[in-house]
């Protein structure tokens, strides 16, 4: 360290959790011996959340949960936002690699709506999608300073989404936090081969911010990830043959053999996809719940994911308490989330613009929100659809009926009668993998 001050001169040493200390230098020779004390910050922490100004976490009018740079950096967990699964009263689901979804109030449900996202005191709600992103467009690990959880209601100040609680992601100022910093990250998922094989997962953060004469500053931030998603293919049956949906008369019917089969991980042959069939067997007219084919996630979803965010921001001090800034936010997304049905997102990007003059007492700030969902869908209709295009309901039902009283009549057990019925019924039907497959696939997707 160089300095051009004259002896003698006072050095200061801080840091997050210790007390500050001052050390007076009077000349060259003297020798520094600095060993910091742990000190106890909570009296004196601020949050920004409960009044929408900085304020004593002592003195919040709702309880908030802090999360702060130190503690950031001690949490075992693969990243700041995977760490707020430890604070007390939230609770995390994981949709996929790319999209989380903190709850608390016991709301524990994977598109909560209700529970509000802010960076930075913006709103990172979807419009389109009408739930959180996650941290999909937020700051990066490098560039976030503190979380600061209401895990009550905040709609008294933040509005009826903020019903279900509340988190505002803090990131630092170029003012205080300037330099180059980077990190990789590198690990592997999928290592037991069953349905896919090894896959690299890779995370690349750069940040970079400077300072002019504590009067000028700006920050850039950027940050990809990339990688494999787990893949969803669990054949359990949720219609099995003893249920009034299925055929529990007719105890052949069970197992791979039932017709009303609903495998977890297809779509298609659902409870809106049944048709019943209604034949003459042994003597007597009998009715068969029969479920469309249908198609598995896993021909219907690609697994590929990836994360792109970039910031900037530019900072100007009016003078010593009042601060004018303006930051642009950008965020590319692939990736899949649980609603009423799952959806794959493919393409999505969302831009933020901010600008905002605040002081110790007081905030102005306008921003927007731009979205674009790209080319994602539903997997549900894609696959109703998938299957319309081959035939319709009732065309489906009268060749598989017309196939099973054949197959009966002619002495076929009546196991073996379903499954020609329904080779016949969806012969022609396009398969995964295929050209044909491939052009319905995207032409149905919205």
């Amino acid at each position: 360290m160089k300095t051009k001050l004259k002896f003698p001169f006072k050095l200061v040493f801080s840091y997050v959790g210790y007390a500050t200390q001052e050390f007076e230098v009077k000349s060259l020779s003297d020798q520094l011996n600095i060993e910091l004390v742990t000190q106890s910050i909570l009296g004196q922490e601020v949050v920004v959340t409960a009044s929408r100004v900085e304020e004593s976490i002592l003195k919040s009018p709702v309880a908030i949960e802090k999360l702060d740079i130190r503690a950031i950096k001690e949490a075992a967990a693969p990243s700041f936002y995977d760490a707020l699964e430890n604070v007390k009263g939230v609770q995390m689901i994981t949709s996929s690699l790319t999209f989380k979804v903190p709850n608390t109030r016991g709301f524990n449900i994977p598109n909560n709506f209700r529970f509000m996202q802010l960076v930075d005191g913006v709103d990172m709600q979807a419009a389109t999608l009408g739930v959180p992103l996650g941290n999909a467009i937020g700051p990066t690990e490098l560039d976030i300073e503190s979380v600061e959880i209401t895990p009550g209601a905040a709609s008294a100040l933040y509005g009826m989404n903020a019903i279900n609680g509340l988190a505002n992601l803090q990131t630092k100022s170029p003012f205080r936090y300037q330099g180059l910093s980077v990190y990789q990250k590198v690990g592997v998922n999928h290592v037991d081969g069953v349905d896919h094989s090894a896959s690299p997962l890779t995370e690349t953060a750069i940040r970079y911010a400077k300072a002019f004469n504590n009067r000028f500053a700006f920050k850039v931030n950027f940050s990809y990830l990339k990688g494999t998603d787990w893949v969803s293919n669990s054949q359990n049956d949720q219609n099995p043959q003893n249920l009034t949906s299925a055929n529990p008369r007719f105890p052949e019917l069970s197992g791979i053999n039932n017709p009303a089969y609903d495998a977890w991980n297809r779509y298609g042959d659902e409870s809106n996809n049944n048709n019943t069939v209604t034949i003459n067997y042994q003597g007597k007219t009998q009715g068969f719940n029969v479920r469309r084919t249908g198609y598995y996630e896993k021909d219907l979803v690609n697994p590929e994911i990836k994360n792109i965010k970039f910031d900037a921001g530019l900072f100007y001090k009016l003078n010593e308490k009042l601060e004018l800034s303006y930051n642009y936010r950008y965020g590319l997304m692939d990736g899949t989330f649980q609603r009423g049905n799952k959806v794959r997102l493919d393409g999505v990007t969302v831009q933020n613009h901010k600008l905002e003059l605040k002081s110790p007492v007081f905030t102005l700030r306008a921003y927007a929100l731009i979205e674009n969902t790209g080319d994602s869908y539903n997997v549900k209709p894609l696959a109703d659809n998938l299957d319309l295009t081959h035939l319709s309901n009732k065309d489906w039902t009268t060749k598989f009926t017309n196939t099973l009283q054949a197959a009966v009549n002619s002495g076929v057990d009546l196991a073996t009668a379903m499954q020609q019925a329904r080779a016949a019924a969806d012969q022609g039907r396009v398969l995964p993998g295929t050209p044909e497959f491939n052009a319905l696939k995207y032409h149905y997707r919205y």
